[in-house]
């Protein structure tokens, strides 16, 4: 039998998971893997700034493609606390991530060595797993482990911490006879989906919620086919947008408080029956549950039993992997459309259609300093279908989920339940290092891209070219609004006048220069007119010098963006609406006056 390190063990592991790239920052504790990623190579490493932007980065690397799991990498003590967030963020959103780290020798893990802490201990909650291995032997198992829960029943992170004399020590270890252990996912029986397709075929306006579930499970076709074969409208979720192309006929837009649309909404109030698949009825997309359940029947899909109920009771649950019910789902369908059984659900589908033609937000202002609508507009200009968002949190990116336009899975790129502040920039790096020719757009705010723009000199460094639009207004938008209720404007404002440039005003932080002493390019916009040839110079700056290239819109300091305190029935709509069809110019269906 072959003998090595069993840190080496654990990097040949890796590769036979399939495992192509890594993020990291190496250390004292975690220099042996280190030593070993480098004499068994097939791993590319991207060197971080931060390890919590490592963590970041693994999340967008995985969430940009099916079958992918990002690996971040540091040392002990804080290297592993710092990436508390990003498996915090992974866990929330079902997003698998391996995170591995260093630890100080077995024998002085309770004497308060240097560096030395329960990483294990303190992981747990936001892991499916998180393992100290203290016997070198057990490195291949608790590595094959966690690679087999990962990816069995819902999807998450898993931490594996190694003491440094554990990563030294020889054992008996051939790669060549590893094999991976086979997933687990449950799945539906015949029978209940024969009962769920009986009780949205009895109701009169169904609707489907198609969740983040259905894009884990690598089934967005079926999905769609299975709503074209019934005929039923789709609502996404925001984990699931992309799921059907926006200009889909069956797109009724999404639903909730914040990201949702106002014919998606109000599409929703008409309906009668909803079938929920891979969705776990997100607080934000609800709102206060007697309003969204009542006079609805609700059935359930999911992967994790324990979500079924856990919000508010279904009609009936199924838990099921979304491909193995999605597979039924059309069988049973294809068998009723057959049969001639299937109701007739076009004339539901076209009102859906004609709420999203006469419900619309306004995008077209030539106000300056700009209005933030107008940034989306141009953007829905500038950037195809064929372009990938990655956003996080804060007004920025809930009115981009309100204004831009998505076609394809994976291709809105979201920090659902989390949502932590300094997220995007990394997460953008992960998603273009899984798709290096592929058109990867961020969206921040100011403050969430301060919170991490040290990770644009990764991008720099490591040639990860991407457009970053920054929506600057030198405040906390999201909060600020959230004050209005308490009647203050308190710790929340950025300005403060920039000795360096005066140019600037209040907007405080010169962000072109800061991009630039980062290796990275950067434009300045402050008039309505010079959005969209920003936007073509920047995608031709990030095709020629490969490296992040930052937008940076000057804002209005106060919008007040589209949102509701309570209920989907009570959104505060705050800015003019679309009367007439150039004042939403981009938008996927021309408006129509009801």
């Amino acid at each position: 039998m072959p003998r090595m390190t069993a840190a080496r063990a654990a990097v040949e592991i890796l590769k036979r998971e399939g495992v192509s790239n890594a993020f990291g920052v190496p250390g004292a504790a975690i220099n042996p893997f280190y030593a070993a990623l480098k004499a068994s190579g097939g791993v590319h490493h991207t060197l971080a700034r931060h390890v919590e932007g490592a963590s970041h980065m693994a999340e967008g690397y995985t969430r940009a493609a099916a079958g992918n799991i990002g690996v971040c990498i540091g040392t002990s003590g804080p290297a592993g606390t710092d990436m508390i967030t990003g498996l915090y963020s992974a866990i929330a959103d079902s997003i698998p991530i391996l995170c591995i780290t260093g630890q100080a020798p077995t024998a002085v893990l309770h004497k308060e060595d240097f560096q030395a802490v329960d990483i294990a201990s303190i992981a747990a909650p936001v892991t499916k797993a998180a393992t100290t291995v203290l016997e070198a032997a057990q490195v291949p198992g608790v590595f094959q482990q966690a690679f087999h829960l990962m990816r069995t029943g819902r999807p998450g992170p898993v931490l594996i911490d190694l003491p440094i004399d554990v990563q030294l020590t020889e054992i008996d270890f051939d790669p060549e006879l590893y094999e991976p252990l086979p997933m687990h996912k449950p799945a539906a029986t015949r029978k209940q989906i024969e009962r769920a397709v009986e009780m949205l075929n009895a109701s009169e306006r169904p609707l489907i919620v198609a969740g983040g579930g259905i894009i884990n499970a690598d089934a967005p076709n079926l999905l769609v086919e299975f709503a074209e074969l019934t005929g039923v409208p789709v609502v996404p979720t925001l984990m699931g947008w992309g799921i059907l192309p926006d200009d889909h006929e069956l797109n009724a837009g999404m639903v909730g408080l914040q990201t949702s649309h106002r014919y998606g909404n109000a599409n929703f109030l008409e309906s009668d029956f909803v079938l929920g698949i891979g969705n776990r009825w997100a607080n934000r997309h609800t709102g206060k549950l007697d309003v969204y359940t009542q006079g609805r029947t609700f059935v359930h899909v999911d992967i994790e039993p324990t979500q079924l109920g856990k919000i508010f009771a279904p009609a009936l649950g199924i838990a099921s992997d979304a491909k193995a019910a999605l597979e039924l789902f059309v069988e049973v369908a294809r068998e009723l459309k057959a049969a001639g059984k299937l109701k007739d659900r076009s004339q539901w589908a076209a009102s859906t259609q004609e709420r999203r033609a006469t419900l619309q937000r306004r995008t077209h202002f030539d106000n300056v300093p700009l209005k933030p609508q107008r940034v989306y507009e141009e953007m829905n200009r500038a950037f195809g279908p064929e372009t990938r968002y990655v956003s996080t949190i804060g007004l920025s990116q809930i009115a981009g989920a309100q204004m831009l336009h998505v076609y394809r899975p994976r291709h809105w790129i979201n920090c659902g339940q989390a949502g932590p502040l300094g997220w995007t920039i990394p997460a953008a790096l992960g998603v273009a290092t899984a798709d290096p020719e592929g058109s990867v757009v961020a969206l921040s705010g100011d403050y969430d891209f301060q919170f991490m723009l040290e990770e644009l000199a990764v991008g720099a460094q490591h040639r990860i070219p991407y457009v970053h639009v920054l929506v600057n207004n030198s405040y906390l938008g999201l909060i600020r609004q959230a004050q209005r209720n308490f009647d203050i404007d308190f710790q929340v404002n950025l300005e403060f006048e920039n000795q360096n440039s005066p140019e600037l005003g209040v907007y405080g932080v010169d962000h072109v220069k800061v991009v630039e002493g980062l290796g990275c390019k950067a434009i300045r916009v402050t008039e309505p007119d010079q959005l969209l040839p920003a936007f073509e110079e920047a995608k031709k700056l990030a095709a020629e010098h490969r490296v992040p290239v930052v937008v940076e819109a000057i804002l209005e300091r106060v919008t007040n963006i589209s949102m509701s305190g309570s209920d989907i029935a009570s959104v505060n709509e705050f800015e003019d609406l679309a009367t007439e069809p150039g004042h939403a110019p981009t938008a996927v269906r021309p408006l129509t006056k009801a």
